[in-house]
């Protein structure tokens, strides 16, 4: 069993990360979790360190209950060293994963993800796993990330204006779709550019069951 938690209150994300994970990985059972005290959204610090206490009860949960691996369902990785701290079994934060595939299958990438109040956390991340050469840009696309799941025909049209914008801009091969409420828009970003687009929800979760084979 492949545990995703959601590390915010707002369960539409959750449930739009389980029917990823379904498509994703027909046949491997993984369950998505909401941590309802968590806050709806994760824009910046304040709210990441909000998110982390009640997202440990839920990973702690999960390895009680013999996880295979869980996965952290925050484009930031909140409370990813910690997670893993107490959890008996692999945890990977969705942006960890997408950095990492971007890298091995474009060489150069960017990241185009919610509000500028994320950047740095990313560009931070990016640093600690080494990724920085490979790194062009972080980008935000202006969209706050409930946006996502209350007006999805606007959200997503400036997160693709953003990502042509980088094509245009970047001198990169990859992009990373910096936020797990993106995961919906990939099938349409992509008909939208050439550069290859990677979504950290589907990236984490092929990573999980190669760690769990």
């Amino acid at each position: 069993m492949i545990v995703l938690i959601n590390p915010n209150s707002t369960v539409a994300m959750t449930e739009a990360m389980q029917r990823t994970a379904e498509r994703t990985l027909p046949g491997i059972e993984v369950q998505a979790w909401t941590s309802h005290d968590g806050p709806p959204s994760i824009q910046g610090g304040e709210d990441g360190d909000a998110a982390v206490p009640p997202m440990l009860k839920l990973v702690q949960k999960a390895s009680d209950q013999g996880a295979s691996a869980i996965i952290i369902g925050c484009f930031d990785d909140t409370g990813l060293y910690e997670a893993r701290d107490i959890a008996a079994c692999p945890v990977i934060g969705i942006g960890q994963a997408a950095y990492h595939v971007a890298a091995c299958a474009g060489g150069r990438f960017s990241v185009v993800t919610t509000l500028a109040v994320s950047v740095p956390i990313l560009e931070s991340n990016i640093v600690t796993y080494g990724l920085s050469p490979h790194l062009s840009r972080v980008r935000a696309s202006d969209v706050p990330v409930l946006e996502l799941e209350s007006d999805p025909k606007a959200a997503n049209a400036k997160v693709i204006a953003e990502i042509k914008r980088a094509e245009a801009e970047d001198g990169v091969q990859a992009i990373a779709l910096g936020c797990a409420g993106m995961a919906g828009l990939l099938a349409e970003a992509q008909a939208e550019t050439d550069l290859l687009l990677v979504d950290g929800v589907r990236a984490s979760l092929h990573m999980a069951a190669t760690l769990t084979a």
